[in-house]
């Protein structure tokens, strides 16, 4: 997989894609990583990418020609251009695992009041949202998913079952986890984890993942009864 970032702060991504399970697929080659300077496409000297929203109104609107300009000398072929804003469809694991199976994306990241909507309706394939909330720029978000896709990319992630058993990728919350010392400050463990009968585990697992899952998310386990 390829990413693409279009970003006005790139070193915020230093952090992130040089730690952990996306340094280490990058390392392997599994996924490659980029991170652009939106401003390095801009037409003018002060290589200023903003201008005032035609209409009037508060804030700064990001101006068309250096996300065109952008965007068209990154795409290749079937790219995806992914827009992280509030206005996109919330991101969850059926969405990262769809997008996780794109080849290359472009990742756009949103700044200021937002950006020339010639640009959405005429580049943008998908809108991606982190949730009901607001934050000062698409920079954040863009890290959270790329952060779910590198994790979703064969190989990546050593254990694959792993993948299976988390949050959400059931449709449920994640079952609770324990491991040593079987006792610890007068709290055990329950005792279907210590017989080593696999079966009852997994029935138990099941149970503790529906229940959690009842009690913590109910508009999930709706959906997932629904699906039955």
């Amino acid at each position: 997989m390829r990413i693409d970032i279009l970003t006005l702060f790139p070193k915020m991504f230093e952090g992130v894609l040089g730690e952990s399970i996306i340094k280490r697929a990058r390392k392997k080659g599994k996924v490659d990583v980029r991170v652009h300077n939106l401003r390095d496409w801009t037409d003018d000297k002060h290589r200023k990418v903003d201008d005032k929203p035609f209409g009037g109104g508060p804030g700064m609107v990001i101006k068309p020609q250096p996300l065109f300009d952008a965007v068209s000398a990154l795409k290749r072929g079937a790219s995806r251009v992914v827009l992280m804003t509030p206005q996109g469809k919330t991101l969850t694991q059926s969405v990262a695992k769809k997008i996780s199976g794109y080849k290359h994306i472009i990742i756009v990241c949103g700044h200021y009041e937002g950006i020339d909507e010639r640009f959405r309706r005429k580049l943008v394939t998908d809108e991606i949202s982190l949730g009901d909330f607001v934050l000062t720029g698409g920079e954040i978000p863009a890290m959270a998913l790329v952060d779910s896709l590198v994790r979703l990319v064969p190989g990546v992630v050593g254990d694959r079952d792993s993948l299976e058993f988390e949050s959400f990728a059931s449709g449920l919350l994640e079952y609770p986890q324990y491991t040593r010392p079987a006792e610890f400050r007068g709290l055990g463990v329950p005792g279907v984890l210590l017989s080593g009968d696999h079966n009852k585990i997994d029935v138990w697992r099941r149970e503790m993942a529906m229940k959690r899952t009842r009690s913590r998310r109910p508009d999930m386990y709706k959906k997932m009864k629904e699906k039955k």
